[in-house]
C-alpha cells in the first residue's frame, strides 16, 4: 500500500453526492497539499472523491467476496467451461478454491487501499491547516476530520472483514516507510484484536462531532454506531471474544433514537426507490447515485443476473446488456427436469412453450429430506405469500415491485412477446428455472441429481431483480437508487440475534417480525392458507420450508439472508458467525457422496479468511501471510 501524498481529485459529476455537496465548482486536477484546501467547498469536493472511491470497490469487489463465496448467489459457468471474458477468475469464489495467486484475491486487496490512503492524507493535511484560513470554525474543521476518520474505519472494516489480522494498520502518510501487517510479531488472532480495538477507539473518539439526523449520504452518528455494532456482533469470529451483551445494548440505543431518529419503512420499496435518500426513514447511510449522470441499467446489484436480452422484459431503450453469469442458488435438485416441464422439443430440436411454470413436486427441494439443508435454496426459504416473490413489474408512474425473474420470459414485464435466449440456447424460449443444470445434455456432463455452477446453461437459475428497473416512460428512466449500506432493519435483526443468544427466542422472533410484517397482506400475516397444496399458518408464525417451528439459530440466519439478500455486505460474514461458511451444507456443498459431486463435504477452515496476494507479498516484505495459507498444498 502506498499512501498517496497528492490527491488525484478529478471530480466529475458522476461522483457527486446529491443533495450534500455543491459539485458545480471547477474540477481539481493534480494538486499538492499546499493549495488544494482553499475553502470549505474544496474540503467537500475531496470528501466526495473519497466516498466515490470506496463505493466503487464495495459495489463490485466486496460484493464478489461477500456474495459469490456464500450460499445465496452463484457465478455460473457453461458446459464446464469459463464464463465469457473472465476466464473463470470469479468461479473460484463460488467454489471456495481461491489461493494467493487468484486474480480476484489480488483485485479485492488492491482495491482496498486507495480509499484508506486518501483518508489518511485528508486527515493529515487538514489537521495542518488553520480553520480560519478556510473560512470555517475549529468545530467545523473537527467535524470534517471526524467524518473522514469514521469513514476510514468503515474502509478498514471492509478489508479487515475479508483478510483479517494480516492487513496493515497505518494512519501514516510517509511513503518512504512500507506498512507492515498488524499481526507483525503476533499471532493472527492477536492481529485481529489489535485492528478491532483500534477501530472501536477511533469510532468512539470521532462520534461526538458527527451530525445527528444529517444527510444519509454523509457519515453520521448512527452510522458510526452501526459500524461499532457490526464489530461487536462479529467479535467472537474476529477475535475469539464474544461481545453480544455490549452489542445488544448498543443496538437498543440506536433503536431508541439516541443517535438520530429512524424508523422501519412501511413499504419496503422506499428503501430502493429513486428518491430513497430523502423519502425513506429506514436508511442510515447510502452512497449517492446522481440522477442525471448515473442512468445505468447494469447496476452491480442487478446487472450480473440479467440475460443479454433482458431489456425487452423491462420495456426500455437502454442499450446495455446484462452479464448473464449470476443466478440465485437453486432450491431443487435435478432428479427431474424443470425446464422440460416448461418447453417441449420437436424432432428437429425446436422448442415451444408448454406452460409458464413448472411443477415443484417433480424434484427434491434441498430443504427437504434427504438433504435437510438450512442454507441456500433461496426461493423456498421465503414464505410463498411474501409480496417480494411476484414477478418484477413497473409502470409509467414509477410504481414497481417484485424481486425475482422466473418461468417463461415475455417482454414488457411479462405482458408482451415471448423472449428468446442466446448463447448456448440461441433462439430457444428464455425460461428461468429453480435449478442449475445442463438441460439439453450438451457438453461433457450429464444431468445429475446435484449439479454445480460449472454446469449451468443460459436458462439455469432464477434471476434477482431486487433493485428497480424503471419503465421507459417513467420520469426516472433507469436512475439507480442510492446504494444503501446501513439501514435500521439491520439494527433490529442484530438486537434480535443478541436476544436469541441469551435464550430469549420468542422475543427475538418478535423483533424480526416487526420488519417482516411489511412483506405480507394483513390477512396473510395473521390467518392460515393453502398455497401449492401446502397448509400454512399465518405468516407471523409460519416457519420456512424445511425448518422447525421454533425460532432458533437456523431460522435467525435464514432471516438475515432473506432481508439482506443481494445487498453485498454481509452474507459471508453472517455464515461465519454461525459457523456455516466452511462447515455448513448447501446445494453442491456438504454432500460428498452425491454422484458428480467433486468438492469436499467440509471446506478447509483456511477459507474463513482470504490470503494476502502473492503479488502484494512480493512487493512489500513487511506483510505477513495468513498462516492458514502457508501449507505446501493449496
Amino acid at each position: 500500500m502506498n499512501a498517496i501524498k497528492k490527491f488525484l481529485v478529478t471530480i466529475i459529476s458522476g461522483l457527486a453526492l446529491t443533495g450534500c455537496f455543491d459539485m458545480t465548482e471547477r474540477p481539481y486536477t493534480l494538486l499538492d497539499a499546499s493549495n488544494y484546501f482553499t475553502d470549505e467547498n474544496s474540503i467537500k469536493q475531496v470528501i466526495a472523491h473519497i466516498y466515490a472511491q470506496e463505493q466503487s470497490d464495495l459495489s463490485e469487489l466486496y460484493w464478489y467476496a461477500q456474495e459469490l463465496s456464500a450460499d445465496q448467489i452463484t457465478w455460473r459457468s457453461w458446459n464446464g467451461g469459463s464464463w465469457g471474458w473472465d476466464s473463470g477468475d470469479k468461479f473460484v469464489l463460488s467454489t471456495h478454491t481461491w489461493n494467493p495467486s487468484s486474480n480476484y484475491v489480488n483485485r479485492i486487496w488492491n482495491g482496498a487501499w486507495t480509499a484508506i490512503g486518501l483518508c489518511n492524507n485528508f486527515i493529515t493535511d487538514l489537521e495542518a491547516i488553520s480553520a480560519s484560513s478556510l473560512g470555517i470554525s475549529e468545530a467545523q474543521k473537527r467535524a470534517y476530520i471526524d467524518e473522514v476518520r469514521t469513514f476510514r474505519v468503515y474502509c478498514y472494516y471492509n478489508v479487515f472483514e475479508v483478510f483479517g489480522g494480516v492487513i496493515p494498520l497505518t494512519t501514516s502518510t510517509d511513503t518512504s516507510i512500507l506498512p507492515v501487517s498488524a499481526m507483525d510479531g503476533m499471532t493472527f488472532e492477536e492481529g485481529c484484536k489489535k485492528i478491532c480495538d483500534w477501530m472501536i477507539d477511533e469510532l468512539d473518539d470521532a462520534l461526538e462531532s458527527l451530525a445527528v439526523n444529517g444527510s444519509v449520504n454523509r457519515c453520521n452518528q448512527a452510522m458510526n454506531r452501526m459500524i461499532k455494532m457490526r464489530i461487536l456482533l462479529n467479535s467472537e469470529v474476529f477475535t475469539g471474544e464474544a461481545r453480544f451483551g455490549e452489542c445488544k445494548l448498543l443496538a437498543k440505543d440506536i433503536i431508541d433514537g439516541k443517535f438520530g431518529s429512524y424508523a422501519i419503512a412501511d413499504d419496503y420499496k422506499s428503501i430502493y426507490s429513486a428518491n430513497n435518500n430523502t423519502e425513506c426513514k429506514e436508511i442510515v447511510f447510502a452512497f449517492s447515485s446522481d440522477v442525471v449522470y448515473n442512468k445505468r441499467s447494469t447496476n452491480m446489484r442487478n446487472g450480473p443476473f440479467m440475460s443479454y436480452v433482458f431489456t425487452a422484459y423491462f420495456n426500455t431503450k437502454e442499450e446495455h446488456a446484462g452479464w448473464n453469469c449470476c443466478c440465485v442458488t437453486p432450491s431443487f435438485d435435478n432428479s427431474s427436469n424443470f425446464y422440460n416441464q416448461c418447453v417441449s422439443f420437436d424432432a428437429n430440436g425446436v422448442a415451444s412453450v408448454v406452460k409458464d411454470m413448472y411443477d415443484k413436486e417433480l424434484a427434491v427441494c434441498f430443504l427437504d429430506a434427504p438433504y435437510n439443508d438450512k442454507l441456500g435454496a433461496v426461493m423456498e426459504r421465503y414464505d410463498p405469500r411474501d409480496i417480494r416473490l411476484v414477478a418484477p413489474y413497473n409502470d409509467a408512474t414509477g410504481n414497481w415491485g417484485g424481486h425475482f425473474m422466473k418461468g417463461v420470459m415475455y417482454s414488457d414485464f411479462g405482458k408482451g412477446d415471448l423472449q428468446f435466449a442466446d448463447a448456448d440456447r440461441d433462439g430457444q424460449p428464455l425460461v428461468y428455472v429453480d435449478q442449475v443444470g445442463n438441460f439439453q445434455g450438451k457438453g461433457e456432463h450429464p444431468l445429475q441429481v446435484v449439479e454445480n455452477p460449472r454446469w449451468g446453461e443460459t436458462n439455469s437459475g432464477i434471476r434477482a431483480a431486487k433493485y428497480p428497473y424503471y419503465h421507459i416512460d417513467s420520469p426516472y428512466n433507469f436512475c439507480d437508487p442510492d446504494v444503501v449500506e446501513f439501514r435500521l432493519a439491520e439494527v433490529y435483526y442484530t438486537y434480535a440475534e443478541c436476544l436469541l443468544r441469551e435464550g430469549n427466542n420468542n422475543e427475538a422472533k418478535s423483533w424480526v417480525n416487526q420488519v417482516r410484517k411489511r412483506y405480507f397482506s394483513a390477512n396473510d400475516w395473521t390467518n392460515g392458507s393453502t398455497v401449492d397444496g401446502r397448509s400454512l399458518t399465518g405468516a407471523q408464525d409460519q416457519a420456512p420450508r424445511g425448518f422447525d417451528s421454533a425460532f432458533d439459530e437456523d431460522r435467525m440466519l435464514s432471516e438475515w439472508g432473506i432481508e439482506f439478500f443481494d445487498e453485498g455486505h454481509r452474507r459471508r460474514t453472517d455464515l461465519r458467525r454461525f459457523d456455516k461458511f466452511t462447515q455448513g451444507q448447501w446445494w453442491f456443498f456438504g454432500r460428498a457422496t452425491e454422484v458428480g459431486y467433486d468438492l469436499p463435504a467440509k471446506r478447509d477452515r483456511k477459507y474463513e479468511w482470504f490470503p494476502v496476494p502473492d503479488r502484494a507479498m512480493a512487493a512489500n516484505p513487511g506483510l505477513t501471510q495468513n498462516p492458514a495459507y502457508l501449507t505446501a498444498a493449496e
